[in-house]
């Protein structure tokens, strides 16, 4: 399986670097705004054991930089907006906490025998929030100490956790699940804000909040995305046309 880095300003389709790998399946690719990494996590075919590696992208050529290996699938992974750490959430439920100026790693396990889905860093690198397939959210304090500090936990979904994110701002949190929805938490006290339901709304894949943080799309399970005033709560536009479930989704604006 590869991954291919094309330049979009570029009116030749051709890629400017492709990242090869004997995989079984491509968990998570991401990169950070620098535009200089870019994070590659697979699956081993032969062995089953968990790899995830840090590509950087420095001319003349797209180079593995570091490798770490874990016991148990990979599902989630975020780099720290000051690129000193990156967190790797695995399926028997350990996050890894890589160091990546020392190489050295620590682990914390929020809760036995629970999966972690997705992990989430503020955009000011002060929280860290991670959501599991018993629909649990766990929150910790990030910055200032050696380790990251337990802040909350919060019974979000009674199904499967399937994404967290941090708004721009950081006041906000959304949580996504398997029970239809998705839910809005005010980081200040950790409350409910907004629960986001639509009828027809399946399972809730993916979200992502726009620059001002006010609006909120949403994938879902019955194929449509939506848009939604995170204030009022209000469904303001659905958008169509795909047949099968939408399970990511990416939006970037600009402030004016």
């Amino acid at each position: 399986m590869t991954i291919g880095l094309l330049h979009i300003t570029s009116k030749y389709p051709t890629h400017m670097a492709k990242v090869s790998a004997l995989v079984a399946s491509l968990s998570i690719s991401s990169g950070n705004s620098s535009h200089r990494l870019c994070i590659n996590i697979y699956l081993n075919v032969t062995s089953r054991n968990c790899l995830y590696k840090l590509w950087c992208r420095a001319p003349p050529q797209t180079r593995c930089q570091k490798i770490f290996q874990v016991q148990a699938p990979v599902n989630a992974v975020m780099l720290h907006p000051d690129q000193s750490q990156i967190m790797v959430g695995d399926q028997s439920g350990i996050i890894h906490m890589w160091d990546l100026k020392t190489d050295q790693n620590d682990q914390l396990v929020p809760e036995a025998e629970a999966s972690i889905q997705d992990i989430a860093i503020d955009p000011a690198g002060k929280m860290m929030a991670a959501v599991n397939n018993k629909g649990n959210c766990y929150v910790w304090a990030l910055g200032g100490q050696a380790h990251p500090v337990p802040r909350k936990h919060i019974a979000a979904h009674h199904k499967y956790a399937l994404r967290c994110k941090f708004s721009r701002d950081s006041t906000m949190l959304v949580t996504t699940s398997g029970d239809c929805s998705a839910k809005v938490w005010r980081t200040s006290d950790w409350t409910p804000m907004r629960e986001l339901r639509h009828e027809t709304q399946r399972w809730v894949w993916d979200a992502a909040f726009s620059i001002d943080s006010r609006f909120l799309f949403t994938g879902s399970s019955d194929s449509y995305a939506r848009l939604w005033d995170v204030e009022r709560g209000t469904l303001e536009r659905e958008y169509c046309g795909h047949q099968k479930a939408i399970t990511a989704l990416a939006f970037k604006d600009q402030a004016v």
